[in-house]
């Protein structure tokens, strides 16, 4: 018996019924039994210690689910596995959790710790499902574990676990929107990040969460359009979507012009009739006032407009069709006139796509048409009509061509639609005929001939042709009847013939309203339709009525005795609107006693001159929604549609887009050689955006954009070259001469040959630079120092450690600032790069050129310098001065013997991990206390004390010190000990404050950021806090912290940043502080703990010592 067939046996399957496969076949084996025992094999199978038996396992359920096979049983046997150690099913376990977590809340939940460990995993992937799954459990209860969870993996170091984050953010936002805020921070800061990786997801989020929030893309805009074309395809659709509404709320329009002075006059050579071509005066002059105030401001486009039109051109050739529509709306909505064009030829292109494609894209080219027909008219030819095509886009291609037909192409078009009727698709010969209508109405030259064609249309066989020619010959015939009484004539005797209801009724109706023209056949029509008047469609019958009405009034002679009877007959109708119709028409044509006034205008009430009907397309006004958009293909606003903002009438402020670039990104010389290489840009500009608008711009752009677009000369750094780049706004110059100042301060002695040799072009440049306006670039200064420091082998961290090293020995040597002021000649010589020439040294030390540039930045580094001195080298003072002390045993409990002790933050001699704590004994009573020790010592797990040597004597009124050592494990647990003297023993406790159990840690600037982008997410702290009045100064902030804490102090270059560092005693983990104080004392108090528990204590510590 084979292994199988034995199983079944076993499992209770009928061997006759075959050999089920349990795994594969969810309707298979004892689907109806009462032990229900299907995908048992696989519930084995994941039970297996083998990790190769588990993965067949879950290859076969991932399997199931592809095909839509219900796995949901199988939960808890692979929810039981999420913990395996091999990459590979875990991968498949969270694969399997993500489709069914959200079915089955209440296992998954109890899987929360394992998939909160998997978020610390090694493996990016392994982290980034762990997310997954976790975001995809829609449980309230669980939502702070979740926003921790994103706030983490925004920070990692992966960016397909940033992106992850990005993607869990619509679902925790879905899930409880109250976390909008919070959500809001993380998007702000997941939009900064510069991998292409990560901004198409987070740009979507934005959409979902705060789409509103248009300030957060302003520093993010340049960007967003520089790695556009990096993107992977769905997130270039996302963010051009987003920057298609940015744009029109930052932009002014640059049709203005056009629309002022044509507003709306496309329009009317396509719809209009000549009636509507007169217009009021009044309009007419403020065109005029209004065309003239466009000529005195001449538009100017915006260089970021330009930006991301030219970022975007490129991605017509996407192979992606969702891209190239939303670059063709992009361009539709926000380009001027003269460069819409370039978007005809890629959308052409995508008629060669699948019919839902085609489809999509004659939708949004159908509704272009109406406003730019002159784009698609050279692609007239790719809009006729195959075949093969579906009925669907034969219906949008007829619409193209109809919206494109003028007076030079209408022959051609014409052609095509007397191939077209003779189609065997009904309802495409229906809109062909109806598109001929159009055609005739809207060309005035061509209308005869299409009413003849139609004509000869009427004699065709199939009905359902000639029934929809009477429908449109009825239309045109409103235009000008007097001149086609023979047609009406004509179509009087297609009345035996036609039966569609819709083509009887449009015959009588032009019958009855031209009665006039035809006097001898309409009452023969009106005896025949008598006749049939109950075997008619109900729209039949209302138009007998009004036929019958009519030719009362105009002729009641021959049709007295024919009306009466109609009416008769209609009063007994079945349906209650003939009756209804009867019971009206009777009482105004036919005066008695009782009819009102009404019955003496029966005649202007029935035989009105009735307005000629206006064939418009159905796309006419689709445009006031996004093309592309899911409510621009359906014309109804969809769930989630965003408006299309209107264009502001002045442009907003276009400084809220410039990014100031941190100092601390500037230093890496290996990055200065690479901002010097000119490269030749990816996509010439000189396909077809030869603008002058664009010539500026692309200079303004060539040093700011990533992309490289821009100037394509050659990057010797020559003067001329610099100078066409414009210098940066003052303020930011200001600033980056302090910088540059202290980093100069501080070069080596070797530096100063190589700036001597550039001082002499540098100054060249400082006094062209003074000539120049102001722009928005920011690379000047960074392309100064590289020409500077070009010939430096030293990379950005030698650099920086050579600093740290002078900055040590100026220190320690305490010298003033005298070695900078050595050699003026030189210093002048050394600054000449950074226009420090007015800076002269005055003659009082007070006041040397030094100090003037010492930046605070500086001033802090020298600070913490200074404190390691003191704290490092062994002090002869009592280390209690100044340190808060802690009663131990009061002299009432002691019998005269008091105790206090206090945390001496000096490192404890005998052990490292150990936290000195300084006890001073002071004997009040009137007895000498002997033999002082302790004894009992009570601790928790992992916990260890030093004692303190025993004192002999104490005499009466006298103090003593003694100091003792406690490992407290970095825990705020009390060490619980016995105090003994000779006679008496004590009960007391020691419980250190959470910022005791810490030891200083000295670190430079660049290295706490890197630590602190390491210790994010969950191991961040931030509380928002008021400063008190007296605490809102630095020194006051320094203070108040240092006696919460034990903590360094940090180097800063912000001015209103404090940083502090340490390292808990034990374990050493780094602790990270940070105060950012704000206007009108509020602040920001952010700690960074590896321990998440200490970090929260120390929080509420220093909160209550800064607010106190």
């Amino acid at each position: 018996m084979s292994a199988s067939s034995a199983f079944n046996d076993e499992k209770g399957g009928s061997s006759s019924v075959g050999e089920p496969e349990y795994g594969h076949d969810p309707a298979s084996g004892g689907i109806f039994s009462s032990d229900y025992k299907r995908h048992d094999d696989l519930k084995e199978m994941l039970d297996s210690n083998k990790d190769s038996l588990k993965l067949e396992a879950m290859k076969r359920i991932v399997a199931m689910i592809a095909r839509g096979k219900n796995a949901s049983d199988l939960f808890p046997a692979v929810v039981k596995n999420v913990a395996c150690k091999n990459i590979e099913v875990k991968k498949l376990v969270y694969v399997y959790l993500v489709r069914y977590a959200e079915e089955q809340q209440d296992l998954a939940l109890l899987s929360i710790s394992t998939f909160q460990r998997g978020l610390k995993d090694p493996n990016q992937l392994i982290r980034a499902s762990a997310l997954r799954v976790l975001s995809s459990i829609r449980v309230t209860i669980i939502v702070p574990i979740m926003m921790l969870a994103i706030k983490e993996a925004a920070s990692d170091m992966s960016p397909y676990v940033r992106k992850t984050a990005a993607h869990a953010i619509p679902k925790l936002y879905s899930l409880d929107p109250e976390q909008k805020d919070q959500l809001i921070e993380v998007i702000e800061k997941l939009l900064a990040d510069k991998t292409t990786l990560v901004a198409g997801s987070v740009v979507m989020a934005f959409e979902e969460v705060c789409p509103e929030r248009i300030d957060l893309i302003h520093k993010n805009y340049r960007k967003l359009c520089n790695l556009l074309i990096d993107v992977e395809e769905w997130g270039q659709v996302v963010i051009i979507n987003m920057l298609t509404r940015y744009a029109r709320t930052q932009f002014l329009n640059p049709n203005i012009n056009e629309s002022l002075l044509e507003d709306g006059g496309g329009d009317k050579t396509f719809y209009g009739s000549d009636d509507e071509e007169d217009e009021d005066e009044e309009e007419k002059e403020k065109k005029v006032e209004a065309a003239a105030m466009a000529k005195r401001k001449p538009y100017v486009m915006d260089p970021d407009h330009r930006l991301l039109l030219r970022n975007t051109k490129p991605l017509l050739q996407s192979r992606n069709a969702a891209v190239v529509m939303a670059v063709a709306q992009l361009y539709f909505h926000l380009a001027p006139k003269a460069e819409v064009g370039v978007i005809a030829k890629a959308l052409v292109r995508l008629l060669r796509s699948h019919s839902e494609v085609q489809y999509v894209v004659l939708q949004n080219v159908a509704t272009m048409t109406i406003k730019r027909r002159g784009m698609f008219e050279p692609y007239l030819k790719s809009f006729y009509i195959r075949s093969t095509d579906p009925t669907q886009i034969k219906i949008l291609k007829l619409e193209v061509l109809t919206n494109l037909a003028n007076e030079t192409n209408i022959s051609t078009i014409l052609r095509e639609f007397q191939t077209y009727i003779k189609s065997m698709d009904k309802d495409f010969v229906a809109a062909t005929i109806q598109a001929i209508g159009r055609c005739a109405t809207n060309i005035g030259e061509v209308r005869d001939t299409c009413l003849n064609g139609l004509v000869q249309l009427l004699s065709n066989r199939d009905e359902l042709v000639v029934a929809e020619s009477v429908v449109v010959i009825k239309k045109l015939l409103q235009m000008q009847p007097e001149k086609h009484s023979d047609i009406i004539k004509h179509m009087a005797k297609l009345t035996d013939n036609i039966q569609v209801p819709m083509a009887r009724a449009s015959i009588l109706w032009l019958i009855g309203e031209y009665c006039e023209h035809v006097p001898k056949i309409a009452p023969d029509v009106l005896r025949k339709m008598a006749k049939s008047f109950t075997n008619e469609e109900d729209i039949v019958k209302l138009q007998i009525l009004n036929l019958a009405a009519k030719l009362y009034l105009t002729n009641s002679k021959q049709t007295k005795l024919l009306t009466q009877y109609v009416l008769n007959l209609a009063k007994y109708d079945q349906n209650y609107d003939i009756r209804d119709r009867a019971r009206f028409i009777r009482q105004l044509i036919v005066p008695t006693e009782k009819s009102g006034a009404l019955s003496k205008y029966a005649k202007k009430l029935f035989l009105a001159l009735k307005p000629a009907p206006v064939l418009e397309s159905p796309f006419k006004d689709r445009d006031h929604f996004q093309l592309g958009s899911l409510s621009h293909l359906l014309n109804a606003k969809a769930g989630g549609y965003q408006e299309l903002p209107d264009w502001p009438e002045a442009a907003p402020d276009p400084s809220v887009r410039n990014v100031e670039v941190p100092e601390w990104t500037k230093c890496s010389s290996r990055e200065k050689r690479k901002e010097k290489k000119v490269e030749k840009p990816f996509y010439s500009d000189s396909e077809g955006e030869s603008g002058p608008t664009e010539s500026a711009d692309s200079e303004s752009y060539s040093s700011g954009s990533e992309s490289g677009s821009g100037s394509g000369e050659s990057g010797s750094g020559s003067v001329s070259e610099e100078s066409v780049e414009a210098s940066e706004s003052g303020e930011e110059e200001d600033e980056k001469e302090k910088k540059m100042k202290k980093k100069k301060d501080f070069k080596k002695p070797v530096q100063e040959s190589e700036s001597e040799q550039s001082s002499e072009e540098e100054e060249r440049k400082r006094a062209r630079k003074s000539k120049q306006r102001k722009s928005e670039s920011e690379s000047e200064s960074e392309d100064e120092e590289s020409d500077s420091e070009s010939s430096q082998s030293e990379s950005e961290d030698s650099e920086s450690e050579v600093e740290v090293k002078k900055k040590k020995k100026t220190m320690e040597s305490k010298a003033p600032p005298k070695p900078v002021k050595k050699d003026n000649k030189k210093e002048k010589k050394e600054m000449s790069l950074l226009d420090l020439d007015d800076f002269e040294p005055a003659p009082s030390p007070q006041v040397t050129p030094v100090n003037a540039f010492l930046s605070n930045s500086l001033v802090t580094d020298l600070e913490g310098l200074s404190l390691s001195d003191s704290v490092l080298s062994p002090t002869a003072t009592s280390p209690c001065s100044g340190q808060k002390s802690y009663e131990l045993l009061h002299r009432i409990t002691g019998e005269g013997l008091s105790v206090e002790y206090c945390f001496s933050r000096q490192p404890f001699g005998a052990d490292a991990n150990m936290v000195a704590v300084q006890m001073q004994f002071t004997n009040s009573a009137a007895a000498d206390a002997k033999n002082l020790h302790m004894e009992d010592v009570k601790l928790q797990s992992g916990m260890r004390v030093k004692e303190f040597p025993e004192i002999e004597l104490l005499p009466a009124g006298e103090s003593a010190t003694a100091q003792m050592g406690i490992d407290f494990c970095d825990s705020t647990q009390a060490a619980n000990f016995q105090l003994c003297t000779h006679t008496r023993k004590f009960f007391v406790s020691i419980q250190p404050p959470v910022g005791e159990l810490m030891k200083p840690f000295f670190m430079t600037e660049n290295e706490f950021k890197k630590e602190q982008g390491q210790l994010m997410g969950m191991n961040e702290i931030t509380e928002k806090l008021t400063l008190d009045e007296k605490c809102r100064n630095e020194h006051a902030i320094v203070q108040k912290v240092a006696s919460a804490a034990n903590l360094s102090r940090v180097p800063c270059g912000a001015d209103n940043e404090c940083r502090f560092a340490g390292k808990t005693v034990t374990s050493g983990s780094l602790v990270l502080v940070t105060v950012a104080t704000k206007e009108e004392g509020a602040a920001q108090l952010t700690v960074n703990c590896e321990k998440m528990v200490i970090g929260t204590m120390l929080v509420k510590d220093i909160l209550l010592a800064l607010t106190q």
